[in-house]
């Protein structure tokens, strides 16, 4: 099952994990009061740093000792970076080597769709390059959340951190941030920031670098370098379809926030333009599946919540540290109805056709992700009785692994916060076992059924 299916593998392991680091989480010294944390907070918690969603229903400034922050620190690196591809990097780096087991076993943690029969090589990052990519990952991973670490500490200290606390702190938002997660471990959470614009922009870049995906930051370094041997050809398909469609879904929030909320004053109503301005294109980005919000979802009009709901149902880029149902999907979806509304028989897009599989694929994750939210949100509604965009919001961004909060999560009973928990560990594993599914289901029949067309539309 290994080889074989990758997804469901990871699967297992997410599951498996999220176990171990509840019992670690439900341990006396993970709390800063040395008591045992209770067992539906501790598994929250620990989906929610696996997971990276950054959803919380405790205090995450204040409850966790050092030893729990180490955990949730170790969990989301985990979670940001894939299991089957940080155990490809251990592999190489102890066996010096990959085998083709395991460069298909890291290939599909990028891309499942590979599984599946017959399918070509036309991939965006191919088997030969496999091991270049798992070395763009340690080291991009390194790279950005250390830079990250250094802008942000001086900035703490400033604050008043000293230096140990703001370098632990800067190190935990790096993390946070490129890993899209949303933990905020400063007492008061980011509220003496709202107004910082070098330290949101900061944390900004951090969260839109891990949404684009482990392979366009690839493919970025070696048409930037020229290293590889594709570094001659253009940039690939789904690179250029990762960034374009993340541009314009970035750009497109941060028109909408703004619109919607430019004369409320309890949000945007009573900054000056440049404020309103950047307040908004950064709640737009953090709609990626980064999280660290400035502005409370209750102060927003209910216009705002649902166009923010809309932006982290999709979430980021696909092999990335986002959720959602990506980019790429709801792309290859409009494409195909652009196509069809011309009469094209096939989807095109940069001078390339993109197969009926992945459009195939692409339906099945926006059914299968719209089922979840549907069935948590019914489910939420009848335990809590909270209004519909308050529980739609909060289930959303659980789904999208986004983080963004109502404060819902604080309040729910016990069962709600399971049903909480399973949303987020669908929305960060699910579509991607589902993806694999339909692509290793693909088989040819030796006959064809008689055609009947039902009316459709």
């Amino acid at each position: 099952m290994i080889h074989s299916s990758p997804a469901r593998f990871a699967l297992l392991v997410f599951t498996a994990l999220i176990l171990l680091w509840t019992a670690l989480l439900s341990l006396p010294i993970a709390s800063a009061s040395g008591k045992m944390t209770h067992l539906a907070d501790s598994l929250f918690t620990a989906v929610s740093a696996i997971c990276v969603t950054g959803l919380s229903t405790i205090d995450m400034a204040t409850h966790w000792s050092l030893f729990g922050e180490i955990v949730i620190l170790a969990g989301l690196q985990i979670g940001g970076i894939g299991v089957l591809t940080l155990a490809s990097i251990l592999g190489l780096t102890v066996t010096r080597r990959l085998g083709l087991r395991q460069r298909l076993l890291a290939a599909g943690d990028t891309n499942p769709m590979r599984m599946g029969r017959g399918v070509s090589e036309s991939q965006a990052v191919g088997l030969g390059e496999i091991g270049g990519l798992l070395a763009a990952v340690a080291t991009s991973l390194v790279v950005i959340e250390v830079a990250l670490t250094a802008l942000i500490t001086p900035r703490l200290m400033a604050a008043g951190y000293d230096f140990w606390h703001a370098l632990w702190n800067g190190f935990y938002l790096a993390a946070s941030a490129f890993t899209n997660t949303g933990f905020v471990p400063l007492k008061g959470g980011l509220e003496p920031f709202v107004e910082d614009v070098y330290m949101l922009s900061v944390l900004g870049i951090g969260v839109f670098l891990g949404a684009i995906g482990f392979p366009v930051i690839f493919a970025l370094y070696r048409y930037v370098t020229g290293s590889g041997w594709r570094s001659h050809k253009r940039l690939g398909l789904h690179t250029k379809l990762t960034l374009s469609t993340t541009l314009i879904f970035v750009i497109f929030g941060w028109l909408a926030i703004a619109g919607l909320e430019w004369n409320n004053p309890a949000t945007l109503g009573s900054e000056g333009l440049g404020q309103t301005l950047f307040s908004s294109a950064y709640m737009s980005v953090m709609t990626r599946s980064g999280g660290l919000g400035i502005i409370d979802p209750l102060d927003m009009n209910g216009s705002t919540m649902l166009v923010m709901d809309m932006l982290m149902f999709v979430g980021g880029g696909s092999a990335s540290t986002a959720g959602g149902i990506k980019v790429t999907t709801i792309a290859v979806l409009f494409l195909a109805a652009y196509a069809e509304a011309r009469g094209y028989k096939d989807i095109q897009v940069f001078d390339r056709r993109i197969p009926t599989e992945v459009l195939r694929v692409s339906v099945s994750v926006l059914i299968w992700g719209a089922t979840i939210v549907l069935a948590s949100t019914v489910t939420l509604l009848h335990m809590t009785g909270k209004p519909l965009d308050i529980v739609l919001f909060e289930v959303i961004s659980a789904f999208g692994t986004c983080g963004l909060s109502t404060g819902l999560s604080g309040e729910l009973p016990d069962a709600g916060k399971y049903v909480l928990a399973a949303t987020m560990w669908a929305g960060r594993v699910g579509t991607v076992t589902l993806a694999a599914a339909v692509a290793a289901t693909s088989r040819s029949r030796l006959f064809s059924l008689p055609e009947e067309r039902p009316i459709v539309g």
